[in-house]
């Protein structure tokens, strides 16, 4: 077996710090990769919201203009149902 000396020692010791800078270099890489992921993440999650709020008020409009067509049918007679 060989002999442990301070020199092995050292060399593996060099070995080690020199991956764990790889590891925390590749953490630093995917630590910013995460971060504009969750920032597009926000972003999609605004202009759903936003989209929802848009087909909201496009069903209020709709139901209004379904209203003021009711109640023109029904003064012209268009509809079995008896005028306001």
């Amino acid at each position: 077996m060989a002999e442990v000396t301070n020199g092995l020692l050292l060399a593996v010791l060099k070995q080690i710090h020199s991956r764990h800078g790889n590891v925390e270099d590749r953490l630093g890489g995917m630590d910013g990769r995460l971060h504009s992921l969750s920032e597009q993440l926000r972003g999609l999650s605004n202009e759903v919201g936003a989209a929802h709020t848009d087909i909201a008020n496009i069903y209020v409009s709709l139901g209004k203009l379904d209203t003021r067509l009711t109640r023109k049918e029904r003064r012209l007679d268009l509809t079995d149902e008896p005028a306001e």
